[in-house]
């Protein structure tokens, strides 16, 4: 309790990750703090291929964090695993409480992240990467000339099963109502595009298969009907994309910075919140784009801004 950081980052996703880095480097007393492995969202990830400078054969998402992970170590960020249940980011001196210890740092970095709100599925846990995803621009690719099904029916699935068609030979929107949600805009380029069809007042119940998802049972909320369906032999699998909605990881944040209507915590592009001395970066900010090159881009800014800070006292 004694000991006052330069800056605690809080997250070991790659931007938190970035952000260590980029602190280290700066010579700034670094801790970073994750409440479980490290890695984010990214390590669920078995295969990347738009990360520049990637390994381009066989990188996986928890391969790209290790080497991470490694670099904020060699320019001397501490690490320790913990849960924070309590802050105060207030003053000059900011506290976090966590379950094991307590912790004092001059600067604080969220890099808490967001994770995808869950199709609710039985077996959605074990096939996620080996057939669900909840991000077409990272896993498109993964499915060319595939079937593949969208959960959802919102902005955010409509747009992502527009985006699938340029990858998959068959996108089908699953949608637990008879209509959807999706600005009309946005449905009008959906019901024109030949590769998408619907699958109406229906929710996904199960998906199984051997190791692949293969198979899928959705049940229909109206009827009770339930139906399965099961991936053509020549393809031996099928996608599943889940777009039912993002949840930003604030947590005991939530009501000391300022966010949007979602909950995903306010920056201007230097990733300052409203509070001094705190800064968001990745997921759990408000941006237009959440990717592993977009995250690690805020952690370096964020970085550089408290060592600027630093450096005015």
């Amino acid at each position: 309790m004694d000991h006052i950081y330069d800056v605690i980052i809080l997250g070991a996703g790659p931007a938190g990750l970035s952000a260590g880095l980029y602190a280290g480097r700066s010579r700034l007393d670094t801790l970073i703090i994750e409440k479980g492995q490290a890695g984010g969202q990214i390590i669920n990830t078995d295969e990347i291929e738009n990360y520049p400078g990637q390994i381009v054969e066989g990188e996986t998402g928890v391969s790209l964090v290790r080497r991470m992970y490694e670099q904020t170590e060699q320019f001397g960020a501490e690490h320790v695993r913990d849960t924070i249940t309590n802050a105060e980011l207030s003053g000059d001196i900011k506290v976090l409480t966590g379950e094991k210890d307590t912790y004092q740092a001059k600067n604080i970095i969220i890099a808490t992240g967001a994770y995808a709100r869950p199709i609710g599925c039985k077996g959605e846990q074990e096939y996620k990467g080996r057939g669900i995803s909840y991000c077409a621009t990272c896993d498109a690719n993964f499915f060319t000339d595939l079937e593949v099904y969208v959960a959802g029916g919102g902005d955010a699935a409509v747009e992502e099963a527009l985006y699938l068609t340029k990858f998959a030979r068959k996108v089908t929107i699953i949608h637990r109502r008879d209509e959807l949600r999706a600005a009309k805009s946005i449905q009008e380029k959906a019901f024109a595009n030949p590769k998408i069809t619907f699958l109406w007042d229906s929710v996904v119940e199960e998906v199984g298969g051997d190791g692949l998802l293969q198979t899928m049972t959705v049940k229909n909320v109206k009827t009770g009907e339930f139906t399965k369906i099961e991936a053509d032999p020549k393809d031996g699998l099928f996608g599943l994309f889940g777009f039912i909605g993002m949840i930003p990881s604030t947590g005991v944040f939530a009501d000391k910075v300022e966010t949007d209507d979602k909950g995903y915590i306010k920056t201007d592009e230097d990733m300052h919140t409203n509070v001094p001395g705190v800064y968001a970066v990745g997921d759990v900010r408000v941006k237009s784009l959440r990717q592993v090159v977009t995250a690690v881009a805020d952690g370096a800014i964020a970085a550089v801004q408290v060592e600027r800070s630093m450096s005015e006292y």
